[in-house]
Formats: C-alpha cells, sequence, structure tokens
C-alpha cells in the first residue's frame, strides 16, 4: 500500500479543533491500513514523530428517511487519530488536499 492511500483526508469538526489543540489530529484512513500504516505515512508526508495511534472503525448505519420509509445508508469510515510528540504540529492541516 502507497504512503498516498493510506490517508484520504482530514476530518475538520469541533471536536477535532479541541483535539488539535492538545496535539491530536483526526485522520479518514484506509480501512486495511493498520496502526503501523498510518505512523509511517503521517511521520514520511508531514516531517513529524508520532507517539501514538488509536483506529476507529464505525459501522453502516441506516436510517429511516420520510413518510414513505427510504432507508438512507451511511457508508463505513475507518478513523485514526494520531498523537505526535510535544511542540510538533502539522502546519495548515485543515487546508491539506490529499488524494
Amino acid at each position: 500500500m502507497s504512503l498516498y492511500n493510506i490517508i484520504k483526508k482530514p476530518v475538520v469538526t469541533e471536536k477535532s479543533q479541541i483535539l488539535e489543540m492538545k496535539g491530536k489530529y483526526t485522520l479518514i484512513v484506509d480501512d486495511k491500513a493498520t496502526k503501523v500504516d498510518v505512523r509511517t505515512s503521517v511521520e514520511r508526508l508531514y516531517g513529524v514523530s508520532v507517539t501514538k495511534v488509536n483506529i476507529i472503525n464505525t459501522r453502516t448505519k441506516v436510517k429511516v428517511n420520510g413518510k414513505y420509509k427510504a432507508l438512507v445508508k451511511r457508508t463505513e469510515k475507518t478513523k485514526a487519530i494520531v498523537t505526535l510528540k510535544n511542540g510538533q504540529r502539522i502546519q495548515d492541516f485543515q487546508k491539506i488536499v490529499t488524494k
């Protein structure tokens, strides 16, 4: 798996911005990526040192919408919360667009 295929995009929410102040960054990653893959790709792409990686797998959610009970499915995502060393930051994290 290539370094550029592991990290899909950053997560930008209120909760992720609060974590960003503490040195933790939230990313959407490939479903098959391991903690070691995420760690090496972040270290090589952004030039920072990672101390901890947590991976969260979300399930598919089915939502009933409207009077006619049309089903809306939300897709599965795999998120990674990456903790950096004290004092390190990823510059312009919210503006990063990955392919």
